[in-house]
């Protein structure tokens, strides 16, 4: 969705809302597709005292893999979001601020980038998840699968030996 920002920067007090649904089914995060329904964006452009933002806020349910035992999250949340925009950069200015060329604003790629940086890296389906056994592969939090969780890791059964001889 491109937004027209022209007349924003040239009237002080101009407020431009905006309601958009953004399809992100076609972004891919840790071998899975997180979002198989659009995001509902709501919001406003605005300008005030000369300085134009965009403030707005996403809402969605995505689905992840728990970190621990691998089974489907799904979530729903509501992330907000604001940025300054700005017609270019000057050389002090450190990049906090979001260039609009030719007077348009593609929203899309904006709210892209800010829910894909506020997603977290890692969804557990609850915090007392146990995992998966290391040895079997079972669910633990669905039965205990009686394994000997006591055994060294094979891959480090040459230290042990390094530390006999010692």
């Amino acid at each position: 969705m491109f937004i027209d920002v022209k007349q924003l920067f040239e009237v002080e007090g101009q407020v431009i809302p905006f309601t958009h649904d953004l399809d992100m089914s076609a972004i891919e995060l840790w071998g899975t597709a997180p979002f198989d329904r659009p995001i509902h964006l709501s919001g406003k452009l605005y300008n005030r005292a000369g300085i134009v933002s965009i403030a707005y806020e996403a809402q969605m349910d995505y689905n992840l893999m728990c970190g621990r035992c691998l089974e489907r999250q799904r979530r729903a949340e509501v992330y907000q979001f604001e940025h300054v925009l700005v017609r270019q950069l000057n050389e002090e200015d450190n990049g906090d601020f979001i260039v609009v060329s030719c007077n348009q604003l593609y929203l899309d790629d904006l709210a892209t980038s800010d829910i894909l940086l506020e997603l977290p890296s890692v969804v557990y389906c609850r915090e007392d998840c146990k995992g998966l056994c290391p040895v079997c592969g079972a669910n633990l939090n669905e039965k205990d699968c009686g394994c000997d969780l006591k055994q060294p890791d094979p891959r480090l059964q040459i230290l042990s030996e390094f530390f006999k001889e010692s």
